[in-house]
């Protein structure tokens, strides 16, 4: 996405206060939306969750574990448009009316002149896709893995400090590697902890 692209931009009661480019919304520090998609599947009685590695190129927290599937609301767009980042970013067709809503979370990470503040509307999508479903968007994103969800949380509520992924990644050549190792928190988007913690919490109450 361009850093140029318009976003709508709200104070702290969110409310909207007009729109301002990408790249200002970032520099100045403005609330504005994105759209945030969890795959969860269930794999012989196992719960898995699905994160995405972002691509060495990309300006923010390249190489690092995040959310399946997530995008900025442009200002035209609702959150039901923010479907779309779901076939952009990760090849899965998935309708809106499939996803089950979360709920919105609002949360600020800020380094060095980067002050991110996302109103994020959060869904989960209760997948039957396997690993080999998946065609990535290289630009933004290079890999697919999944961990075991109660692994992901006791990561987060500080139970482990390490989990086992597994999945794939697409290098610089085109190749597809396999993926299996154990990361710890440092590899992930540095999300509040509070963050992660809300989104467990919430996932936990649909899949229980």
């Amino acid at each position: 996405m361009g850093e140029q692209e318009k976003l709508k931009i709200f104070d702290e009661n969110k409310n909207q206060i007009g729109v301002a480019s990408r790249s200002d919304v970032h520099k100045i520090g403005y609330w504005h939306e994105v759209f945030h998609c969890w795959f969860i599947s269930n794999e012989h009685g196992m719960d898995y969750i699905y994160l995405q590695l972002r691509s060495e190129n990309k300006k923010d927290y390249s190489n690092l574990l995040d959310i399946t599937a997530a995008g900025h609301l442009l200002i035209n767009e609702t959150v039901k448009d923010g479907v779309r980042e779901i076939k952009e970013e990760i090849g899965i067709d998935v309708a809106f009316e499939d996803l089950v809503q979360l709920g919105v979370i609002d949360y600020c990470v800020t380094k060095d002149n980067f002050i991110d503040k996302e109103l994020a509307n959060v869904f989960l999508y209760k997948s039957q896709n396997t690993l080999d479903d998946f065609t990535l968007q290289v630009e933004e994103v290079s890999g697919i893995v999944r961990a075991k969800f109660t692994d992901f949380t006791q990561l987060w509520f500080c139970e482990k400090d390490e989990i086992e992924i597994s999945g794939f990644e697409v290098n610089n050549d085109g190749n597809t590697l396999k993926i299996e190792k154990y990361v710890n928190r440092d590899h992930f988007v540095p999300h509040q902890f509070s963050f992660y913690q809300e989104v467990i919490q919430k996932v936990q109450k649909q899949i229980s």
